[in-house]
């Protein structure tokens, strides 16, 4: 229930990252709101969404599939977590959009072990308005990476924050 206010501090963080890259904030703020809007995105993310599927799901064979979306997502969450610490993530506005760049998250495997994680918990939930959110993102992440895969990241947590409500 609490993932749609989230999204909106998430959101908030984002644009403190537009203000930064425009030059209304200083470098220092950019910084933070960078690792800020990475630290939601990339970090926690593929940690919290299987969980939060996991909390919801009633005993059966889906909350042990479920339960193995949970351990990707926290493989991934170390990898990230380790790599937005150690590796500067850098953000520039291309196209009208914001491209994050790291050397040690931004790895094919890490995001399709990302989306397994957090789509795929969704979609193996019993409910169905779960299980829609995930079919959803799925659409949406494909798209994005069509049309805008440069700015995957920010385009994307972008619709699925719209798309929490």
């Amino acid at each position: 229930a609490c993932v749609p206010l989230l999204f909106s501090a998430h959101q908030f963080s984002e644009g403190m990252v537009w203000l930064a890259l425009e030059g209304r904030l200083g470098p220092y703020a950019l910084d933070h709101a960078v690792f800020l809007f990475t630290l939601y995105a990339i970090g926690i993310l593929p940690l919290l969404m299987p969980v939060a599927v996991l909390l919801m799901e009633p005993p059966g064979w889906r909350r042990i599939a479920i339960l193995g979306t949970v351990a990707v997502g926290a493989v991934v969450f170390a990898w990230d977590m380790s790599g937005l610490v150690v590796a500067p993530t850098c953000a520039v506005i291309e196209q009208h959009s914001i491209r994050y760049t790291n050397p040690i998250t931004s790895q094919l495997w890490v995001s399709l072990l990302y989306i397994l994680a957090t789509c795929g918990a969704l979609l193996l939930s019993t409910h169905r308005v779960v299980r829609t959110y995930g079919a959803l993102n799925v659409i949406g992440l494909t798209i994005v990476h069509l049309v805008k895969g440069y700015a995957f990241a920010s385009v994307w947590c972008f619709y699925a924050a719209v798309l929490s409500v």
